[in-house]
């Protein structure tokens, strides 16, 4: 197969606050050596090629790949790592700083919310906008036209502007759009998130038949992991505007859940100091029965325990903190909170130095690798730890050797609720 999309030393910076030099010529200086190839005459002396400053930052440095014709490409990475400004280059909706995409077919892109669509038109006004924004003719278009409004399931509200569309609505008629017009090359950035279960499931379905069936190139940009691995064969992990994976799939999810700063893995560290808002993470562990750090793999008819010590800066009835648990697809397993069995429980924090343990139930784990991750809100009001999004709040353990009997051999041992134990440190 030919290559569809090909980018070299791909940069994209954002200045921040005054744009340019202020003045044209030095501008017009500075726009001549980009395009020779050469370094700025203005740039400081000594400064490095990609260091982020208070008035500028790199969003894509010196980003290079080739993705094949029917490819199904899974892009993930953290929150700021990159991937929605990628696919806006790659859709010509922002030029690159540097480098070069090159680009073998139409591209059909779903970004966000909004995106391509006017709102004072109705549903059916804009699917021929975007057909003709395509270059398709109006009888292509007629040909498609029932399959879309029945696709996206809003045949009723169909001649409605979508200005009065539910975001729900929103995005199943423009995936709708964009999956059966004619173009070569699909790019979804997150927008099924807002769309139910059910949708979500029918939108992955097709984009694998558009893929297998008529050899489209599908990039797929989502948080969403288990989705990523039913569609993607492959994968690029972004990091801080850098490639720091290519590969297949499985391999992409696991190094991004190990992250480029590395997750804490029992078998080479127990803690590290962590600090966050009004709370500071001093030192995680997980220990077996006796006390002892965990340095092996764990049957899961053994016992783990988990010990979080923080600086406790300032004291709120709704304060919570705990732990949520993800395997090695970045599926979410369970998630306990010191309040889950006491409501009352914070009254035993204490402004300044706090220990709180837990026994971890792991006799329902199957063999696999496991991510332990802080949990800690202001209840129902904001994050102070998003488990999903702060990966470096963590700590992984290895399940082996699954028994079966497990459950019946630990019962009586762990309580059916996970009991919080809070110490003054």
């Amino acid at each position: 197969m030919g290559i569809a999309i090909r980018t070299e030393h791909l940069s994209k910076e954002y200045r921040l606050g005054v744009i340019n030099h202020g003045m044209f010529y030095k501008d017009m200086q500075s726009w001549i050596a980009r395009k020779l190839g050469r370094p700025d005459p203005h740039a400081k002396i000594g400064e490095e090629r990609f260091a982020d400053q208070r008035d500028r930052f790199w969003a894509l440095k010196d980003v290079n790949f080739d993705i094949e014709e029917g490819d199904r490409i899974g892009i993930i990475g953290s929150n700021g790592a990159g991937k929605s400004t990628l696919l806006k280059i790659l859709s010509t909706i922002t030029a690159p700083t540097e480098g070069c995409v090159k680009i073998r077919g139409r591209v059909a892109s779903l970004l966000e919310v909004g995106t391509g669509f006017h709102g004072e038109l109705t549903g059916r006004e804009n699917i021929y906008l975007n057909g003709a924004i395509l270059g398709m003719k109006k009888r292509e278009i007629d040909r498609k036209l029932d399959e879309i409004i029945s696709f996206s399931g809003i045949e009723q509200h169909v001649d409605t502007p979508v200005k009065r569309y539910s975001s729900g609505m929103y995005v199943r008629l423009a995936f709708a759009v964009a999956a059966h017009l004619d173009s070569e090359i699909l790019l979804a950035d997150e927008v099924l998130a807002v769309g139910d279960s059910d949708f979500q499931k029918k939108a992955i379905g097709k984009m694998q038949d558009l893929s297998a069936g008529q050899g489209r190139t599908v990039l797929f940009v989502s948080h969403n992991l288990p989705s990523v691995r039913q569609l993607c064969r492959k994968g690029i992990v972004l990091e801080k505007g850098r490639i720091l994976f290519s590969g297949n799939i499985e391999n992409s999810i696991k190094r991004y859940l190990q992250g480029d700063r590395g997750r804490i893995s029992v078998l080479d560290s127990q803690s590290r100091e962590l600090r966050r808002g009004p709370i500071e993470v001093l030192e995680m562990s997980i220990r077996d029965e006796n006390g002892k750090p965990i340095q092996r793999s764990l049957e899961n008819s053994e016992r783990l325990f988990l010990s979080i010590v923080f600086d406790y800066k300032s004291i709120d009835p709704i304060f919570t903190i705990g732990f949520s648990m993800f395997n090695s697809s970045g599926e979410y397993i369970y998630r306990s909170l010191t309040t889950d069995v006491d409501s009352k429980a914070n009254a035993g924090l204490r402004i300044g130095k706090n220990v709180i343990e837990c026994e971890v139930p792991i006799v329902f784990l199957r063999s696999d690798e496991y991510t332990i991750n802080v949990d800690c809100s202001i209840h129902n009001e904001e994050w102070i730890i998003n488990p999903e999004m702060d990966r470096e709040f963590s700590l992984s353990f290895t399940i082996v050797n699954t028994a079966f009997g497990a459950m019946q051999s630990t019962r009586g041992k762990i309580a059916p609720c996970i009991i919080w134990k809070i110490n003054q440190a």
